[in-house]
């Protein structure tokens, strides 16, 4: 490869040249099941037609103007996810690390406001919210953190998962201002909460006059059988962050306000060259159309449910699989050791998937599988992954002690 790119990237060897609904072609001519969507970007699949067909009309009509004028295509988004939503504003951004960022400074801002003169805001570990100096000092994971000291201050952090932790900051921190978590942690491993912690966390809000802030840039956009994650437990957060589905490939990330955030950004507080321009919305526009239109909420719920429930027939007798688990087509798949070389594997059985936390393998494939491309994708999945169980377990036994 190039010296020209710089090496951030531990890239698996193949390069892909085209693809069509679930499947990708590389350069060889060789099809793989794509079970990652981009990383939980493309629900749509590649190459939608309708999606081409809106890059090509308002790309041939005006690409870019500027936020200091009005963008009556910006209007139309922002009214969607409202509607979609329930929240109240929307700012819109390139990329989830943006609207994060953008989510940090209304929560900065809105403590300010407080006479708060060192706000803090309560993260959780095992998070990820983007590689920015401020949303990487948010995140819960050493490994990016480091060599980029010193962090941005001003973060408190918590157990995921555990609201007597919260509630144990809410009596010795006078500085908490806002509380910052993933609805379903993604790339801490598919981790996801009881039933009653989000309905909690409101809670606690409310009582402590804490922002509410859900990062939903991976769990967003149907990925999880509603909307927004929220949704499955019947509140609505202060600020909510999106991204990667939005666009279904073309950058586009939103950050949306509602109730004690709504307003607190005012201008010159914050901005973007090319967040919310024509283009953009246009394409997330047609993205929600079709995401309406063909009822994909609920086929993600369903489609969710038989790819788990294959897998667990599949593997329970399978004592090196501890846990599967998902909402909706946001799935993990737990082992008992870890498994980056499945990457590999998978790659050569056809299938794209990626490895979390070491040991969980995560599913995010396109809304658009058909019943037959989940069964499919199921079929791959478990050849491959008991395979490496039962090639693990003979290397194991064949060792000398």
């Amino acid at each position: 490869m190039s010296d020209s790119i710089m090496p951030t990237y531990g890239r698996l060897s193949v390069t892909f040249e085209k693809g069509l609904g679930a499947w990708l072609w590389d350069t060889s001519g060789k099809r793989y099941l794509d079970a990652l969507s981009g990383i939980g970007v493309c629900g749509l699949g590649h190459a939608h037609p309708a999606i081409a067909a809106t890059l090509a009309q308002q790309g041939s009509t005006l690409i870019h103007t500027s936020n200091l004028y009005h963008i009556p295509q910006q209007q139309q988004l922002a009214d969607e996810l409202i509607r979609l939503s329930g929240m109240e504003q929307a700012f819109f951004t390139n990329s989830g690390a943006e609207a994060c960022e953008a989510a940090i400074k209304i929560a900065r801002l809105y403590g300010h406001n407080k006479g708060i003169a060192m706000p803090a805001i309560i993260v959780a570990e095992g998070s990820f919210h983007g590689r920015t100096l401020a949303t990487l000092s948010a995140t819960g994971n050493r490994k990016i953190q480091a060599g980029f000291e010193p962090l941005v201050q001003g973060f408190i952090r918590a157990k995921f998962n555990n609201i007597d932790e919260l509630r144990e900051i809410a009596k010795n921190s006078h500085d908490a201002v806002a509380i910052l978590i993933e609805p379903i942690q993604g790339e801490g491993g598919i981790n996801i909460p009881d039933d009653n912690y989000l309905n909690a966390v409101r809670e606690l809000c409310h009582e402590q006059g804490w922002l509410m802030m859900l990062d939903e840039v991976q769990t967003g956009i149907c990925r999880t059988g509603e909307w927004f994650a929220w949704q499955h437990s019947d509140i609505k957060p202060d600020v909510a962050t999106l991204a990667k589905g939005l666009g279904n490939g073309f950058p586009i990330g939103a950050c949306l306000v509602q109730g004690p955030a709504a307003n607190v950004l005012q201008p010159g507080n914050h901005g973007s060259t090319f967040g919310g321009n024509p283009l953009a919305c246009s394409v997330a526009l047609t993205v929600l159309k079709i995401m309406e239109d063909e009822q994909l909420v609920a086929r993600t719920e369903q489609l969710g449910e038989q790819i788990c429930t294959n897998l667990k027939q599949a593997f329970a007798d399978e004592t090196g699989v501890v846990d599967i688990r998902g909402k909706g087509l946001m799935i993990g798949i737990e082992l008992d050791r870890s498994c980056d070389v499945l990457l590999k594997d998978a790659l050569e059985a056809g299938l794209l998937i990626s490895i979390q936390a070491d040991k969980t393998i995560r599913l995010l494939p396109p809304f658009i599988l058909s019943d037959e491309e989940a069964d499919e994708l199921v079929t791959r999945l478990v050849k491959v992954i008991t395979t490496f169980l039962a090639t693990e377990t003979v290397c194991s036994l064949g060792k000398v002690s």
